[in-house]
């Protein structure tokens, strides 16, 4: 029996990333479709897009009240994507940074580790303070989209606190959502303005056409008739009918995109709903805490698409791409998985998790924000030490457990 559960698990991992991944791509084909601004469709498609299979699988759990699934998937995929993602593209090749990637998003990366273990210490996590993660995010996504892009200086990490505790996010969003209506007004305007002006062009055109052919008949005698067919296939009449194909093919590729991202959609709810089930399954027959199942199972196989993307990236030279994802990533799964899943229901957190992965997740953040600074770049001896801690961890953790 435990073989058909295997086969369950892993298939429910495949259709969640698979279907995550044709999630993103549909709906950012959609959205630019119906004229959704780039600004819209970064904020929430493709700022989660890499983060979608560990979203759905966490939301999954806290529907079931599964917290150490959530807690653990959570915790491990950021130790994961230190220790087994930033380390495997430190082994391939050396890792270049930049200085404001660490003085701004490593630090709140950092930031983002030390809020969630202050408010494990007493062992759950409520919905206000899932709340306050959300915030954060949002304020995140909206300081990189306004603050980072409007100024030439670099932006760094106590700018962002300022820009928190000010709220100034809250007048950005306003400000962004006004300015996105106006466009849209303004695009819809152009379009019917666009559009009268084609229909009256082509009535003078058909019109001229018809005053033409008259006038032919009446000086012409055997080539009226041949005069009259030739006429309808004018470049006009062409025009017409390429148009409306046109529409019928865009109509038809839109039903298409439509019912990509319903299977899709409907893949990633199947996936995550047997992902978890059979997580939780395996807990229950190695008689183990969902926390350790959640580290180990659900963490690791929600970051095996990340790691190939790493490999992918760190052969073609793009590895400070995947050090980027690594802790972008790492900040989306603290402040946007666990506060969706704390707002679902409030994670209680186990000793174990207070004690030694928490900590272990800081230790395994500091290395890697120091390793970034030795040289601006992450070496291949420092990414051997960092797989090498992961290894022992999981090691240490599963044998605890």
């Amino acid at each position: 029996m435990p073989v058909i559960n295997i086969l369950i698990f892993l298939g429910g991992l495949l259709l969640l990333v698979k279907g995550s991944d044709l999630f993103v791509l549909t709906s950012s084909r959609i959205a630019r479709r119906f004229g959704v601004s780039e600004f819209v469709i970064g904020l929430t498609l493709v700022s989660v897009g890499t983060s979608v299979p560990e979203l759905a699988s966490s939301l999954t759990a806290s529907f079931q009240q599964a917290s150490g699934i959530v807690i653990g998937n959570i915790l491990g995929s950021n130790i994961a994507n230190i220790g087994l993602i930033a380390s495997t593209a430190a082994l391939l090749t050396n890792i270049k940074t930049e200085e404001v990637m660490l003085r701004r998003d490593g630090y709140i990366m950092l930031f983002a580790s030390f809020l969630l273990f202050f408010f494990m210490l007493d062992f759950k996590i409520s919905r206000l303070e899932a709340l306050i993660f959300i915030l954060f995010y949002l304020a995140y996504l909206l300081f990189l989209l306004d603050k980072v892009k409007r100024h030439e200086e670099e932006i760094y990490f106590k700018d962002f606190m300022i820009y928190f505790f000010k709220f100034e996010y809250l007048f950005d969003l306003k400000s962004r959502i006004k300015l996105q209506v106006q466009e849209r007004e303004k695009r819809n305007q152009n379009f019917e303005e666009t559009k009268k002006s084609t229909q009256i062009t082509g009535k003078r055109t058909q019109k001229k056409n018809e005053s033409e052919s008259e006038i032919e008949m009446r000086t012409k005698n055997e080539s009226i008739t041949e005069l009259g067919t030739k006429s309808k296939t004018d470049p006009e009449y062409e025009d017409i009918d390429v148009e409306v194909t046109e529409e019928n093919l865009y109509e038809t590729s839109l039903l298409i995109e439509f019912f990509k991202l319903i299977a899709s959609g409907a893949a990633i709810i199947i996936g995550a709903k047997y992902f978890v089930e059979q997580a939780v399954f395996f807990a229950l027959l190695l008689e183990v805490p969902e926390t350790l199942i959640g580290i180990s199972l659900v963490a690791v196989g929600t970051s095996v698409p990340e790691l190939m993307v790493t490999i992918s990236a760190a052969r073609s030279d793009y590895a400070g791409i995947a050090l980027g994802n690594v802790i972008g990533s790492n900040i989306a799964n603290i402040l946007l998985i666990l506060g969706c899943s704390g707002l679902v229901h409030p994670i209680t957190v186990t000793g174990l998790s207070i004690y030694y992965i928490a900590p272990f997740m800081l230790i395994m953040s500091l290395l890697l924000i120091l390793f970034i600074r030795t040289g601006w770049r992450v070496k291949k001896f420092e990414g051997l030490i960092l797989i090498l801690l992961y290894l022992s961890f999981m090691v240490l953790i599963l044998w605890l457990g």
